[in-house]
């Protein structure tokens, strides 16, 4: 069975890159060695795979990635560290206007 790969990348300036892929050795060594140079990476070399996660279907793989790359940065630390409470708890909407803070009167 054909896995794809959802992965998370530690830039050298520090912001995180995510990106999908069907090899993430192939996918992980074009980010090391700078294959592209408009690649978001390029210049933000060298790189550190922090986080992969393998998914069954492209479709979920690609659903996986564009719900990540949406995240805040201390929600995909959290998903990095694997730490399933604190991203639950980053997950709670805290504005003012979610049903949650509603008061009917």
């Amino acid at each position: 069975m054909k896995y794809f790969n959802v992965y998370i990348l530690k830039c050298a300036d520090g912001t995180y890159y995510t990106g999908v892929t069907n090899s993430i050795e192939r996918r992980l060594a074009e980010h090391i060695e700078g294959y592209d140079p408009n690649a978001y990476t390029f210049h933000r070399r060298p790189v550190e795979l922090v986080f992969c996660e393998s998914c069954i279907s492209p479709h979920e793989a690609i659903d996986l990635e564009k719900q990540i790359k949406g995240w805040s940065r201390k929600k995909k630390e959290a998903l990095i560290e694997r730490n399933w409470y604190k991203l639950k708890e980053l997950a709670v909407c805290k504005n003012l206007t979610s049903h949650k803070n509603y008061n009917s009167q």
